[in-house]
């Protein structure tokens, strides 16, 4: 038989609220830029790009990150520019544009050009 390896698992009540917001929006930021084919080669011809997805990932993103300024301090800054650049890429890889203010997660961002 063998032996598991000891897994370190934090109490989550033990997690600062800032460290949970942070690895919620870092797994939001970097789903929705699976979805948009980022991560391949050619983003066009991706397997993994659904822009419908990715709209719904960007739009959650923006929503968590808008609430939660005011608590995520020196990392609301990277967090604010990694949400505008899968929502530009959003904007650039979409056939139909959104009008300005109407892309995902505009309603909390404001219109990303």
């Amino acid at each position: 038989m063998t032996e598991q390896p000891e897994v370190d698992v934090r109490d989550l009540s033990e997690v600062p609220s800032i460290e949970v917001i942070s690895r919620a929006a870092v797994m939001l930021l970097s789903a929705a830029a699976e979805r948009l084919g980022l991560a391949d080669e050619d983003p066009d011809t991706s397997p993994r790009r659904d822009l419908d997805e990715a709209r719904r990932l960007i739009t959650a993103l923006a929503g968590l990150i808008t609430a939660s300024v005011e608590y995520l301090g020196p990392h609301a800054g990277p967090l604010r520019d990694g949400l505008q650049s899968v929502q530009r890429a959003f904007r650039e890889a979409s056939v139909v544009q959104d009008a300005p203010g109407a892309g995902p997660g505009e309603k909390y961002t404001g219109p990303v050009y």
